[in-house]
């Protein structure tokens, strides 16, 4: 509960304006130390850097809730070029989108706008042999989130194609068996967005207790699983239930995010399992950079004492 009341205080005091307009115009580099930049030549560097170690890149141009059907475009327009730039670069173009960023909720042409967007970028994705992730937002986008990914693995095959569920959700056990039929391609994670007790576990142990099922279930059932955590238990329960059951390691991945628990990162690596750190750029950085500090009072303090010299 503590957690909870911890994530609650910092992303209400990240909401208020005046605390907004003090990070942006003297945060940028702090931030930097989840933020690999705001060009894409900026990511396609932090992925090659990365993968000297073992560990490969998911690409992610920040942005979300956008307001009209031409700054969505623009947004999608924007990741079909860092697609096209990261394989001409020599790295996979793996991609990770928030469907809000490119238009979800919108209707044009009888469509979503995110669920066209989605499909342009996702096809381009797998022309030069890469992935698209759809990631997962507030509680209010998930029956839109997982209904576009089932259509999109129906046109494109699980293979190429993945989303993101959140343990502290009450309601994603149930959605995880409602995806069955399609054998998924998930990425698990406990959640970062402030949910009410209604919608969200506010407990630490119940959260993590229902990450541990989800990720069993998705890998007994067959499916790759990416097991996105920095929680060093989990990680070792992780390794001990694949071995026991005989899951190869070639159907699931540890995630980590960028600059956080990167001697972790290569650990894994050098242990021989497949390793991908989350790689956000761009200019809309603010929001990914607040729920990075809510997740943890060391981040926190890591901010206070950049901005005041402690």
């Amino acid at each position: 509960m503590i957690d909870q009341v911890y994530r609650k205080t910092v992303l209400t005091v990240a909401g208020n304006k005046a605390v907004e307009r003090v990070m942006r115009s003297r945060g940028w580099g702090l931030a930097q130390r989840f933020v690999a930049g705001h060009q894409a030549d900026d990511i396609i560097q932090a992925v090659k850097e990365l993968e000297q170690d073992g560990v490969g890149g998911i690409l992610d141009l920040l942005g979300e809730f956008v307001n009209s059907p031409d700054t969505a475009n623009a947004f999608a327009e924007q990741i079909l070029s860092l697609v096209d730039q990261a394989a001409a670069a020599g790295v996979r173009p793996y991609i990770t989108v928030k469907l809000s960023g490119i238009g979800q909720g919108m209707t044009v042409n009888g469509e979503d706008l995110g669920l066209t967007n989605a499909r342009r970028i996702l096809k381009r994705a797998v022309s030069h042999g890469g992935f698209l992730a759809l990631d997962m937002e507030d509680h209010p986008r998930v029956d839109a989130t997982l209904s576009q990914f089932r259509t999109l693995v129906g046109e494109f095959g699980h293979q190429n194609v993945g989303t993101v569920l959140q343990s502290y959700l009450h309601r994603t056990e149930a959605d995880l068996a409602a995806l069955a039929d399609l054998k998924p391609n998930l990425r698990i994670v406990k959640g970062a967005y402030l949910e009410s007790p209604e919608v969200a576990m506010q407990d630490k142990a119940d959260i993590d207790a229902s990450y541990r099922r989800l990720v069993y279930a998705n890998l007994k059932a067959g499916n790759y699983t990416n097991v996105a955590t920095h929680d060093g238990g989990i990680i070792e329960d992780v390794k001990l239930f694949v071995l026991a059951h005989g899951i190869p390691r070639e159907q699931f991945e540890f995630q980590l995010l960028y600059g956080v628990r990167r001697e972790l990162q290569k650990e894994l690596a050098a242990e021989g399992y497949r390793v991908h750190a989350y790689i956000p750029y761009g200019n809309d950085w603010y929001p990914y950079f607040a729920r990075r500090i809510a997740e943890r009072p060391s981040n926190a303090l890591f901010v206070l004492r950049g901005l005041f010299g402690g």
